[in-house]
This record gives structure tokens, C-alpha cells and sequence, in this order.
């Protein structure tokens, strides 16, 4: 009989194992979803996609774009690599990983770059969005507006770090377009991203993909990602020659099994991708930082006068003008997110606007101020002053009327019908004093949507473009035929 118990409980346990696996384990294993991708670098040829436009969470990987707006901010002068940044309360309390920065500490931009890059740390990535921005909130407004420039339509960030918060996500096709951003607009970092070590200031600090950096023939960056609801993330680049593949995974399952299918994916790129393709540079996205504000005066009151930042400050009118707009093409799939994100930004501005106004003491009208609402661009109300060698555009400001209307700017070409109306949209509201009464007409071809203003005189033309070429925005003129 003892025999006989004894063979039945053997068999209870077998049984109770069995339950275990085939119930726990498969659903344990979809906490994190698949998403891959794989790019021709040079040409933005996707070669391979898997639920490459599903919204998942990024995770860290949301600090390539963190780290892209702090290469932005320095190229144009917000501030330098040598800034001292004091490090707030909000950002020391980051959670890891981290640099272990502290409270009130200061410290140079550069060595928060290179542990934001390299360790992937919280801290450092916080700090740098509150040092160019001021607030994390702000900074998550511009990582948005930077995102959809760049053709990132269903990406929406929350944070500066990527740790998980509720709507803040992305795609692997978004994540690859950014990875090529990074690695052709701004070259004179991207070593960073291969940096086995790096010194970060307060200590040393050693790569969160240095596996793949040492065993991968090629590879020298990008970016991990891991949060339990993302699981292993990983943006890839690897050169061999003439050509440059980039791979996208989401959801890995452990660092080592993420590492080689993106080593699979790696070498299925370089089976796929020709060995001479013309490099086509993605371009960088209109420079959205400090001094690209448009302001918006209502019943001829005068602007307050706040520091410029990269902020659109809108009204009522400004927010009825979208509307049409934001009504997305058939063709274009759930762009719902980037409408509410729109809508978000735009409330949350008004509202700094607002506070802003009521503090700052309003100026002396020098003309008659006018009864129906009135737009300026930034440069239209600025007093005029001799501008600064070296940096600053002269920015153009007389106009000639001569001309038949037949001339028209392209301000660029973009993956959708909605972004280029968008940007056609931002493009009017910031440069009025040229672009009143000129056609907003979007132009579909066979490599995108091509945003122009139409109607133009040649002399009027060519001042918008000379205005915003001075602010670092595309721009080439249309002739008439």
C-alpha cells in the first residue's frame, strides 16, 4: 500500500507541473509583445518588418531622443557640453538606473550626456531635460514636436527617461526613423553611442550593450531599453563597408536571447541591403528650440515678454484653425494619438502663456492697436537690433509687391498627408507677415507628401525663404509652370 501512495503522489506532482506550465508560463511569456524592424541606413529601405507599428513601450530607448535634442540645443546654441547643470530634487530621485547624482549638484552637460548614453542613466537623462527646457514637462512637449518633424507618427512621450508611464510610447519603424536621425544628423557625436566606458564626472560608467558591441563585427551603437513592461529593447547599427543596417527590437525575452536575434536581424539586413546605394540623408527636422516661438496678440495688446522658448503659444482662433486639419486622411492609420497629443500641447501652453502674461507688466502700444485679432511672427515684434556675428541669420524685412502671383516655397516632404498639412499649418502661423494669403496645398508623389505654399509673388518668395532659412527651417522656391 505505501508503495502504491507513494506512486500517486509522484504522479499528483507531475500532474500539478504540467498545470503550471501550460498555464503560467505562455502567459507570462506575452507580458512583453514582439516588434521588429530592419533598415538600409543609408537609403531608409525597409528590408524587414514584424508588428512594426504597434504601440509598445520604449523604454530607455526614448533617450536616443533625449540625447538628440541635447545635440540640437548645443549646435544652436542654447547652451554647451561645459554648461553647468544643477541637478534638481525631481531628477536625483530618479529610480535606476542611475548616476547616483544628488540634489543641488552641479555638473557639465557633457558628463550627463555620456552616462545618458552610455549607462542609460535616469538621473542624467532627467537633468538634461529640466537644463534645456526647465521642466520635464516642457521637455516631453519638444521631444513630441522633434518626434512628429521627424515623421514619428505614433510615438508619444511622457518622459525624458522611458521608464513606464501611462501613454508613453512607440514603434519599432519610429524607433529605427530616429535611429537614423541620430546617426546622420548629428555624426560628430554618435561615437558616444560605441563607447565600451566613458568618463561621467563623478565616476566611470561602462555600456549597457558592450556584448554586442564586442562580438558583433560592425556595430557601434545605439540604445537598450528594459522595463518589465517592455521587456528587452534594442536599437542596432552596424557598418561593414559601404553599407549601414539598422535593426529594431522590442520585447525581448533576456539580454542575451534579444542580442542574438538582433544579430539575426543584422546579418539578414546585410544579406538584403545592396552593397552600393546613394546615400539619401533623412535631413534634420525644423530646429523647434528656444527663438522659434510664435506669438499670438489678440485686440492689438502687446506680447509678453518672456524668455523664447520652443513653444507654439496659441488661442481660439489658432485652435479652430487646426480642426480642419486634424482630420486625417482614410489612408493614413490612427492618427488619433498625435490629434490628442496636438490638443494637449496647445492646453498646456496656453496655460504657461497665461501665467506668463498676468506677471509679466504690459507695454506702452506705440500704434493703434487694431480691433479684430492680429498674428505676428516672432520676428515681426522684436525690436530691431544689429544681429550677433557668427550665429544668428540676418532675417529680412522688407518686402517688394511686384510680381505676378505665380511662385511658390516647398518647406519639405514627409511620410503623410496629415504631418505635411501640419507642418504647412506651424510653417503660416510662424512667418504671417509673407505667407498671409498664400495657398497651403500639399502635393502627393511617389516618395511622399510635398508641403507648399502657393499664390506668391517671386519677390515674396524669396524673402519667406530667406526668413526661414534664417531659422534653420527647409526651404526652396517653386517657379511658375
Amino acid at each position: 500500500m505505501t508503495g502504491r501512495r507513494r506512486q500517486a503522489g509522484r504522479i499528483g506532482l507531475y500532474l500539478l507541473t504540467f498545470i503550471w506550465l501550460a498555464l503560467f508560463v505562455p502567459f507570462s511569456a506575452k507580458a512583453a509583445p514582439y516588434a521588429a524592424m530592419v533598415m538600409d541606413a543609408r537609403s531608409g529601405k525597409v528590408l524587414h518588418s514584424s508588428n512594426a507599428d504597434t504601440r509598445l513601450h520604449p523604454a530607455s530607448l526614448t533617450k536616443m531622443m533625449t540625447l538628440y535634442i541635447a545635440f540640437e540645443a548645443v549646435q544652436n546654441g542654447e547652451l554647451t557640453m561645459d554648461t553647468l547643470v544643477t541637478v534638481s530634487k525631481n531628477a536625483a530621485a530618479e529610480p535606476p538606473s542611475k548616476l547616483g547624482l544628488r540634489a543641488g549638484q552641479k555638473i557639465k552637460l557633457r558628463y550627463l550626456v555620456r552616462a545618458a548614453a552610455v549607462k542609460s542613466a535616469n538621473d542624467a537623462a532627467t537633468a538634461i531635460g529640466e537644463a534645456i527646457e526647465g521642466s520635464e514637462a516642457a521637455f516631453a512637449r519638444r521631444m513630441n514636436r522633434t518626434a512628429k518633424a521627424m515623421g514619428m507618427t505614433r510615438t508619444t512621450f511622457k518622459n525624458a527617461h522611458g521608464l513606464t508611464e501611462n501613454g508613453h510610447l512607440s514603434t519599432a519603424r519610429d524607433m529605427s526613423i530616429l535611429g537614423r536621425h541620430v546617426i546622420y544628423d548629428y555624426p560628430q557625436y554618435y561615437n558616444l553611442f560605441s563607447r565600451k566606458t566613458a568618463d561621467a564626472g563623478v565616476r566611470t560608467v561602462s555600456h549597457t550593450n558592450a556584448r554586442l558591441l564586442s562580438s558583433y563585427k560592425g556595430a557601434d551603437g545605439i540604445k537598450t531599453g528594459y522595463t518589465r513592461a517592455a521587456g528587452f529593447n534594442l536599437v542596432a547599427s552596424a557598418e561593414r563597408g559601404r553599407q549601414r543596417v539598422i535593426a529594431t527590437v522590442f520585447g525581448g525575452r533576456s539580454t542575451a536571447s534579444r542580442n542574438a536575434k538582433v544579430a539575426e536581424l543584422l546579418d539578414l539586413g546585410f544579406k538584403r541591403s545592396p552593397n552600393r546605394v546613394a546615400l539619401r540623408a533623412p535631413g534634420k527636422p525644423p530646429y523647434l528650440g528656444k527663438g522659434t516661438a510664435v506669438v499670438v496678440v489678440e485686440n492689438g495688446g502687446s506680447a509678453p515678454k518672456t524668455r523664447a522658448k520652443s513653444i507654439v503659444v496659441g488661442s481660439a482662433a489658432v485652435k479652430k484653425s487646426l480642426r480642419p486639419i486634424a482630420r486625417p486622411a482614410a489612408a493614413v492609420p490612427d492618427v488619433a494619438p498625435l490629434v490628442a497629443q496636438l490638443e494637449d500641447d496647445i492646453e498646456s501652453v496656453l496655460k504657461e502663456v497665461q501665467t506668463v502674461s498676468a506677471q509679466a507688466p504690459a507695454p506702452t502700444p506705440t500704434v493703434k492697436p487694431k480691433q479684430r485679432p492680429m498674428i505676428m511672427s516672432a520676428a515681426a515684434i522684436t525690436p530691431k537690433a544689429k544681429p550677433t556675428p557668427a550665429r544668428e541669420a540676418e532675417v529680412v524685412t522688407r518686402l517688394s509687391t511686384s510680381g505676378g502671383r505665380h511662385w511658390g516655397i516647398n518647406v519639405g516632404r514627409y511620410p503623410n498627408r496629415f504631418t505635411a498639412e501640419k507642418v504647412l499649418l506651424k510653417t503660416a502661423l510662424a512667418e504671417t507677415s509673407t505667407l498671409d494669403g498664400a495657398l497651403r496645398k500639399v502635393v502627393k508623389g511617389s516618395r511622399g507628401f510635398d508641403a507648399t505654399f502657393m499664390g506668391l509673388t517671386r519677390d515674396t518668395a524669396e524673402l519667406a525663404c530667406k526668413r526661414l532659412q534664417a531659422r534653420q527651417v527647409t526651404c526652396f522656391m517653386v517657379g511658375p509652370g
